[in-house]
């Protein structure tokens, strides 16, 4: 018989010691993400090229490189020049700025599709830069986003196998331990499709009410 229930029930805490790593990462890159998003988009509307320029070429950097490789730079190459990080800071940085830049168009087309008479009321009521995205338009655009940010929080939650090879202890990396130390792939390699489905099922329910109380905006 090739599948081993008393294996596979055995593993069952280890594996859920990876689990419970890859849910951190996910949670502290998706906060990185949020926030960085959020400044990213801020920063491009600058009107001084100086600011928005150079924040739009890292933007498009970050997007445009693989995200293993930024982890591989963070994490190995990083100690070269005195920067040491340890594998779960390096992976929640990773992940949380590689997504952040997926995550500031989000806000953009959000804030764009904010109508124009807000700004003009804001100004026209002589309310300040400061009072007039956190009173008048963030609290506007920000919750038809949250549909399409969570989408991106449940693919960063997909990625997280990517994090094995900067040598956390997350799911993937907890299965192919047990997978080389006892030479038996198919109960753990199969567990962790099932815990990835399990998760994913149960964040796609949450999305599905997200876009019924928020509606569904474009990524």
């Amino acid at each position: 018989m090739l599948w081993d229930w008393s294996f596979a029930i055995s593993i069952i805490p280890t594996l859920w010691e990876g689990v419970k790593i890859t849910i951190l990462a996910t949670l502290l890159g998706s906060v990185v993400a949020a926030v960085a998003g959020l400044a990213i988009a801020l920063l491009r509307r600058s009107t001084s090229l100086l600011v928005c320029k150079p924040v739009a070429f890292l933007a498009e950097f970050f997007r445009g490189t693989p995200l293993l490789v930024q982890l591989y730079v963070l994490f190995y190459v990083l100690p070269d020049i005195g920067i040491t990080l340890s594998p779960l800071v390096a992976g929640v940085i990773g992940l949380g700025v590689h997504y952040a830049t997926y995550t500031a168009e989000v806000y953009r087309a959000g804030i764009d599709n904010v109508a124009r008479g807000q700004w003009e009321a804001a100004k026209a009521v002589n309310l300040t830069a400061s009072q007039t995205w956190t009173r008048i338009i963030l609290p506007q655009a920000v919750p038809p986003m949250i549909p399409a940010l969570a989408n991106y929080f449940i693919a960063m939650f997909k990625e997280t196998p990517l994090l094995s090879a900067i040598t956390i202890l997350e799911l993937m990396n907890q299965a192919r331990s047990i997978a080389n130390f006892n030479y038996r792939y198919i109960e753990p390699m199969t567990m962790v499709g099932v815990f990835f489905l399990v998760i994913s099922l149960i964040s796609v329910f949450g999305l599905r009410w997200l876009e019924r109380r928020y509606g569904r905006v474009g990524s």
